[in-house]
């Protein structure tokens, strides 16, 4: 591991005589997270920072840095993009059982894969389908449901879901190799095949130890079980916590949602006034034992892990362990950039940090987003049953 590599708290400690931790572009805008000469130089670039910043992305006047001033992360090479993974709700394939039940069915591979973090900041990540966050699986209460899972990466992994399911459904090493479960070498494969249920909002990740490495480096994503009865028309999208431990220190030194620091800082989130937006929270972050969710100026319903129809609280933050998740629903009555973040400062300052942009009239609004899900063909490929 090079010298030149810094940890978080040299990070931070760099930046503290910057307001609004500032500096932290210039310590951030090599490969691995700068260094010592980026660090060294850090308390030089206060002056000219506002002005640099202010025409640099894509929220005029933001004072936090979002770490490399005139660069952006190249989303094309990462294979996704943040602001297209919020939308990105994974029906699978479906077809009818002689029984005349559903089955839904997917295909998920786990690659080996660098990704770009923050400009210029790659990271060695494992991934599902190419891509961190993994797909977000959705399925219908009662379904059945079939994944077959490929692993194309150098390192055995699973797929364990949060649900209801058999012991050799568990993603679990140790539990069902001799059926072919367990634990899948390079290059093996497994169906793994269950009911939906509960309804909520779960998730899946590998469960091959060391765990924490396997969950930090990617190997995770948001599953979606819908009510029966559904839930009400809404712009609908998905945030998972995460993060990234870039030299390996057990500490990570990238925080965001849908992984990119600072994405929607740079490109917020469209969203309509005035009408329901629902909101599916992830807590995927290893290292950490909390990581949290704040929206300024306004007020969200709560449902822990979305297996109630009534909210439990009115808020404006929620604090999270690792894999717990909620669904949060609320309205926004007026125009405007409204930021969201981390309410843990050293994770907003190290890019768990975006906006809500209200009112645009170049948005996708939820009107179309509805129309759009409504044409997708029922009991058929690609939507709902």
């Amino acid at each position: 591991m090079s010298d030149r590599r810094i940890s978080r708290r040299k990070l931070l400690g760099a930046a503290a005589a910057i307001p609004a931790a500032a500096g932290l572009h210039g310590l951030v805008s090599q490969p691995g997270l700068g260094g010592e000469r980026a660090l060294a130089g850090a308390s030089h670039e206060h002056d000219g920072f506002a002005h640099a910043t202010g025409a640099s992305h894509g929220h005029d006047g933001f004072s936090h840095a979002t770490f490399a001033s005139g660069r952006s992360v190249d989303h094309r090479a990462n294979g996704f993009n943040p602001t297209e993974l919020l939308r990105d709700f994974d029906y699978g394939k479906t077809r009818r059982l002689a029984s005349g039940r559903l089955l839904r069915e997917w295909e998920i591979v786990a690659r080996d894969k660098e990704i770009e973090v923050a400009p210029g900041v790659k990271y060695e990540a494992w991934t599902y389908n190419g891509r961190v966050p993994g797909p977000t699986l959705r399925a219908r209460e009662g379904e059945k449901l079939r994944i077959r899972f490929v692993n194309g990466s150098d390192h055995p992994h699973t797929m364990h879901f949060h649900g209801i399911h058999t012991a050799l459904m568990d993603g679990m090493p140790g539990v069902g190799e001799r059926q072919g479960g367990g634990q899948i070498k390079p290059g093996g494969s497994f169906a793994y095949e269950f009911d939906a249920a509960p309804f909520g909002l779960h998730l899946y990740h590998c469960h091959t130890a060391p765990l924490a490495t396997h969950i930090a480096r990617g190997l995770y994503g948001a599953f979606i079980v819908d009510p029966k009865r559904g839930r009400p028309e809404a712009d609908e999208m998905v945030l998972v916590m995460n993060g990234f431990d870039t030299n390996f220190d057990l500490s990570n030194e990238i925080y965001g949602v849908n992984t990119v620091g600072f994405h929607y800082v740079n490109e917020p989130i469209r969203v309509p006034r005035d009408e329901l937006v629902r909101i599916y929270l992830v807590n995927a972050l290893e290292f950490d034992p909390v990581n949290s969710f704040h929206v300024h100026a306004n007020f969200f319903q709560h449902y822990p892990t979305g297996t109630s129809l009534e909210p439990s609280e009115l808020t404006d933050t929620v604090i999270q362990g690792q894999g717990q998740r909620a669904i949060l629903e609320l309205k926004f009555p007026f125009d405007g950039d409204y930021m969201f973040h981390g309410h843990i400062s050293e994770f907003a300052e190290l890019g768990w940090t975006g906006f809500f942009r209200v009112g645009d009239p170049s948005r996708l609004g939820s009107a179309a987003a509805a129309a759009a899900y409504r044409e997708l063909p029922r009991g058929g490929s690609g939507g709902p049953a």
